[in-house]
């Protein structure tokens, strides 16, 4: 409660512009956001991506991130707790048990993945981000082809020429708490986004408190008309209890409960990351640009389990550069882009004993350390892409990327024969990629794409039970076909988009559990990733119309299998993939009344999901009812005041957000698959904007 002095601002965000801007952006909420300029945002080329921002946003609390990513067709997110997120793309990292791999995550352009391809997605507050650009599957040559995609994370900018004050401040069940404070400037040349945040909340489960506060500094400077100078600075510092996951008995009986050890240890985990970025580009003619980024990250956390206490520091740093331009090449203006990224990480993790149940109950306590670990990880990505116009209608882009990627693990702890030490160094990956598209009328457009990707392995987990380095673990491999369209029709207030894939995975990489906390990676096989996704919304109202009515719906289908897949003399082929729901279903209907007034509905429907590579137990299916209500108008030509409520799961039903997959109960306890989500729940916030 020590934040409630902020309470007096109260307000989201809007800005008084004496420039005409977007209605789109998310700093002007004098209106109520219904439409998405799509691809006027997206900053990948004609390669096929998909954006989220103020539409979707609005849709949810603005603590809840996980549903507005889980509104894009393919995309889900599973969400054990505020710090407990997995990202899954078309399938792929369905089969990670903790966190999100095999995807690039960006902030502002500058990569944020660790060197051993973990991101964290919880690092980053909702209310300070612009947009969400997602790439499904490896095309994205320019982001890292890997085989889930990349993510790439855009910051709230003031758009026109303006300086404002603002301010949303949240309150909620289970005692939650948020406060997000902003200054937005533009003059023409000094671009200046300043925001600190604060959450925290009891949680739904016992021991889930969730403490964040958290600071970010966006900023350029035009010195020229050539030259632009950009810095980025955003700091995270949140602690965490973590509930962990549930038997299906204890899920049924009470799913607020926490797992006995880790209540009883009162596990948590605290995190205190920073993140540093500078931009220099420079404008050679019109026709050729140059945008050059260096970058440090440093990660500081401690994660209190009950069989023992993790305490990790990662020291990041690269730099990554990109030309652009347009050249003639058989008379035709053909664009062109080049660039290098390289990422450099130092990890250093120690374990120690947990000493819990000699506390009193007091919960954790540090003992004896067992195990003193460093790695030095490095991964570097020449990239290229051609786009070719063959005619007005037919445009061709040719992508190149060129990974090459090295580890290297020092055990400091073990001696002799029980050293774990080892390296390993990855030949270097040629990934291309080629992309078609035709436009047939105005905001119409059919495209293809084929592409390939990859996967590294995690370093920690490619030792073998005995904790040597296997030699033989190879990465994971993949080709992505996918065609689809893009539709305006009926005076472009229906869009269609619907994209058919298929995605074949080789040597495939999978976990296996061979101890309370010991993970081992290995290569098992293939699989085969096929799905349908469309998405649809229609306006039924003119933009001039008092009351707008916006329904839209959201859908994918997924049929993913293993294809060649032995583990432990068992043949698992023809199986379902683990982990990935059938269907995936989101409904909704965006309301706006009389320009202030705002009233959203949102259905959402999770197949089951086979939890067992043997397809022999599946979580349930469930649906969920998500409603959000909101009032803003511009009291003044410098004041806008703004009020929201919203209702999170209306039919108050259990369900599990997050699942394990494979799971091992040990000393007779049942695995642990599930994570409850949250029963239902309420929100309210008030918000207020000044414009100077």
């Amino acid at each position: 409660m020590k934040y409630l002095p902020f309470l007096f601002l109260f307000t989201i965000v809007s800005a008084s512009a004496q420039d005409p801007i977007n209605r789109d952006s998310i700093t002007q909420l004098e209106e109520v956001i219904l439409i998405d300029a799509l691809k006027d945002k997206k900053v990948i080329g004609i390669t096929p991506s998909e954006v989220i921002s103020a539409k979707t946003f609005q849709n949810y609390s603005p603590v809840d991130i996980v549903s507005s990513m889980n509104q894009i067709p393919g995309v889900y997110v599973l969400s054990g707790a505020l710090n407990t997120n997995r990202i899954t793309i078309r399938g792929i990292g369905a089969r990670t048990l903790f966190g999100t791999d095999k995807l690039r995550l960006y902030y502002n352009q500058i990569p944020v993945t660790n060197g051993t391809g973990s991101s964290t997605i919880e690092a980053y507050d909702l209310e300070n981000l612009g947009q969400i650009e997602v790439v499904k599957g490896p095309k994205g040559t320019e982001f890292g082809a890997n085989l889930g995609g990349a993510i790439i994370l855009t910051p709230k900018e003031a758009l026109g020429k303006s300086t404002n004050f603002s301010n949303n401040f949240t309150l909620g069940s289970f005692n939650l708490i948020k406060n997000n404070l902003a200054f937005n400037h533009y003059d023409g040349k000094l671009r200046l986004n300043l925001q600190y945040g604060h959450l925290e909340t009891d949680g739904y489960r016992e021991n889930n408190n969730f403490e964040r506060d958290g600071f970010l500094l966006n900023t350029s400077y035009q010195l020229n008309s050539k030259n632009k100078l950009s810095l980025l600075v955003n700091h995270i510092d949140y602690t965490a209890q973590i509930p962990s996951s549930l038997g299906i008995t204890a899920f049924n009986e009470d799913p607020t409960q926490a797992t006995f050890t880790w209540r009883a240890s009162r596990g948590y985990e605290t995190n205190n990351q920073t993140l540093l970025g500078a931009s220099f580009s420079h404008e050679f003619s019109t026709r050729f640009q140059n945008t050059t980024s260096i970058f440090y990250s440093y990660l500081d956390k401690t994660e209190a389990r009950p069989f023992g206490i993790l305490e990790e520091i990662t020291n990041g740093f690269g730099f990554r550069t990109l030309f652009s331009g347009e050249l003639k090449l058989f008379e035709k203006n053909t664009d062109f882009t080049l660039g290098a990224e390289l990422y450099k990480d130092e990890y250093d993790w120690d374990e120690f004993e947990n000493l819990y149940q000699e506390n009193d109950g007091n919960g954790s306590l540090k003992g004896d350390q067992f195990a003193q670990n460093m790695e030095f990880r490095g991964q570097w990505n020449v990239f290229t892409t051609l786009q070719y116009p063959f005619s007005n209608s037919f445009t061709a882009q040719l992508g190149l990327n060129l990974n090459k990627t090295d580890f290297d693990l020092q055990d400091r702890f073990n001696v002799g024969d029980a050293n774990n030490s080892g390296s390993r160094d990855f030949d270097p990956i040629l990934l291309p990629s080629l992309t078609l598209n035709y436009t047939f009328a105005n905001n119409q457009e059919l495209f293809a794409n084929i592409s390939r990707g990859f996967t590294n392995p995690s370093l920690e987990r490619t030792l073998t039970p005995e904790g040597i380095i296997n030699p033989d673990i190879k990465q994971e491999t993949g080709t992505n076909y996918e065609i689809g369209t893009n539709l305006l029709l009926d005076q472009n207030r229906l869009r269609i988009d619907l994209t058919l894939y298929q995605m074949n995975i080789n040597n495939l990489l999978i976990r296996e559990q061979v101890g309370d906390d010991q993970f081992i990676e290995k290569n098992a096989g293939s699989s085969k990733h096929q799905g349908l996704e469309l998405g649809m919304d229609y306006s039924l109202s003119s933009p001039s119309s008092k009351v707008q009515v916006n329904p839209f719906i959201n859908y994918n289908l997924n049929r993913h299998q293993f294809t060649d897949f032995v583990d432990n003399g068992v043949d698992y082929s023809g199986n379902e993939l683990t982990g990935v729901p059938k269907h995936r279903l989101t409904m909704g209907l965006q309301n706006r009344f009389f320009t202030h007034f705002y009233l959203n509905f949102i259905y959402q429907h999770v197949g089951s999901i086979p939890l067992t590579d043997a397809n022999d137990v599946y979580s349930d299916a469930f649906n969920l009812m998500n409603f959000r209500a909101g009032y803003r108008k511009k009291l003044t030509p410098k004041f806008t005041l703004g009020v929201d409520f919203g209702v999170n799961n209306v039919f108050d039903i259990s369900y599990a957000r997050s699942v394990l997959i494979n799971t091992q109960g040990f000393g007779g306890a049942e695995p642990r698959y599930y994570y409850p989500g949250d029963g239902r729940n309420y929100y309210g916030a008030i918000n207020l904007a000044y414009a100077l």
